[in-house]
């Protein structure tokens, strides 16, 4: 009874620290009985909503301002920590920042508020997971509200698109419930931080581990969109509205990150397991990185042609858990960030553009005399994706090459030094399909009547996060100094 009894006080003392989640649960509630009330007015709802994530954020961010915050939570289902709390702040952000861009939703608000809630709540847990059983509930949290997300568009097209999404995560999930079911039989253990399960991986490292672990891999890999397990994602992101498919493009991407690093870490036994993981990862970079880049190059469809850059831009963030590296691992922090911020401004102005008939890039002809400020604003984001100066964009691969070199120094694994090498080639790659739609904005003549309609909202919205890419570029050791801050211990 004793034991019961200290397990009743930790998880007492665990709600203590668990308020930005359960806040996210009380919004779901308070958003779905908002849906039940009939209006011709909704925008009550839209501040509903950006009050709910604006509070989380604010619970996140006060628990990232206290210093060295690491515990175990609810009998060590999962570790509070100022890594897993930073990506909460970045998830939240995101979050806010999709409720900005959904202003002109009109369908459904309430379950529509309260879907991205569930999955943000989803993505919170994620990011915290010390136990497999915790993860697959927090990634089916995060999946299953994106299915019904996705089918948003209520036409035949995003329908079409929801099915194959769900096709997809649910083979990829049965695929990684029975690598850990697996995982499990190597180890008698489901806490995959635990030292008995760093123990086992360490006296058995056979090929059946290795099928094991790839096997958990493709449900992480999914969440990120990451080659091989990305089919679904261009024709997610090009049937789904603009503002679902900025969050998809983050929000599960980032807590997907943050599972896939702790995982990595626990296989790697800090340099002391046999197998070298992260050829795996690097290779799966590699591919992702390819794959994303010169497929993007193809598309005609503006956010079929982002749905291929997100994809690309996993792979630059793998390279943070490929190196495993302290220093590494806060570069990739700050690419994290810069890459929400960019992602963000871009789809913000696709929006824009969409509003106005401007659905293919070929139609963005002329939009640099007509809309000179919404398409430099865009010019700029494109700009920081590409990762040119002087945008942040530019720092976070600046950031992320030197440490990816410094491994290869530090170690002279020549799998560090053949992902440095196409990282930079795919670099040189993304240019010509990131400039595409400035092309045609500032290179080419209208070719039809464009509606100009202001939007001084809008703008200042892009406004504030152009300066926020820009000053990024400036001054990187502002955002370094919280970053370095952070501890990465299991």
């Amino acid at each position: 009874m004793q034991g019961l009894a200290d397990k009743l006080e930790w998880i007492q003392l665990s709600i203590a620290y668990a308020w930005p989640e359960i806040w996210l649960c009380i919004s779901v509630v308070l958003l779905l009985f908002a849906s039940l009330i009939q209006s011709n007015q909704n925008k009550w709802i839209d501040a509903l909503a950006l009050m709910a994530f604006l509070i989380s954020l604010l619970l996140s961010a006060l628990q990232f301002a206290e210093s060295n915050t690491s515990m175990a939570l609810f009998n060590g289902m999962l570790r509070l920590s100022d890594f897993s709390i930073y990506i909460k702040v970045l998830i939240d952000l995101a979050a806010v920042l999709t409720v900005f861009m959904s202003y002109a939703q009109q369908e459904k608000k309430g379950e529509y508020y309260a879907l991205i809630a569930t999955a943000t709540l989803g993505a919170h847990l994620l990011c915290m997971s010390n136990h497999f059983v915790m993860a697959f509930i927090a990634l089916e949290l995060i999946s299953l509200p994106s299915y019904a997300l996705a089918a948003f568009g209520f036409q035949k097209k995003s329908m079409e698109a929801a099915l194959k999404y769900f096709l997809f995560g649910s083979v990829a999930s049965a695929i990684m419930l029975y690598g850990m079911s697996l995982l499990y039989g190597i180890t008698l253990t489901l806490d995959f931080t635990s030292a008995t399960f760093q123990q086992a991986v360490l006296y058995n490292q056979s090929y059946f581990l290795i099928i094991s672990v790839c096997m958990v891999l493709i449900g992480f890999l999914f969440k990120l969109s990451s080659a091989p397990a990305h089919p679904w994602a261009p024709d997610v992101y090009e049937a789904a509205p603009t503002p679902l498919v900025a969050f998809f493009s983050v929000v599960p991407k980032l807590a997907g990150l943050s599972i896939l690093l702790r995982f990595m870490q626990v296989l790697s036994l800090n340099g002391a397991a046999s197998i070298r993981w992260y050829i795996i990862i690097g290779l799966v970079a590699m591919l992702t990185l390819t794959v994303g880049n010169f497929a993007a190059l193809l598309q005609k469809n503006p956010k079929r042609m982002m749905a291929y850059s997100s994809i690309a831009q996993t792979g630059f963030l793998l390279i943070g858990v490929i190196t495993l590296s302290e220093q590494g691992l806060h570069f990739m922090l700050f690419y994290a960030t810069v890459f929400l911020v960019g992602n963000y401004l871009v789809f913000w102005y696709i929006s824009f553009f969409e509003d106005r008939s401007i659905s293919a890039i070929e139609q963005y002809a002329g939009t640099g005399k007509n809309y000179p400020f919404a398409s430099i604003m865009l010019l700029i984001g494109l700009i920081s994706l590409t990762g040119l100066p002087p945008t942040a964009g530019f720092m976070g691969k600046l950031f992320i090459f030197s440490s990816l070199w410094s491994s290869y120094e530090s170690s002279e694994g020549m799998m560090y030094l053949l992902v440095f090498i196409v990282g930079l080639l795919n670099t040189v790659v993304s240019l010509f399909f990131y400039l595409k739609i400035p092309y045609q904005a500032f290179l080419k003549s209208e070719s039809q009547v464009l509606i100009i309609k202001k939007s001084p909202l809008i703008n200042l919205l892009g406004f504030i996060l152009v300066m926020v890419l820009l000053g990024l570029f400036f001054m990187p050791s502002g955002l370094m100094g919280w970053l370095n801050r952070i501890t990465f211990a299991l």
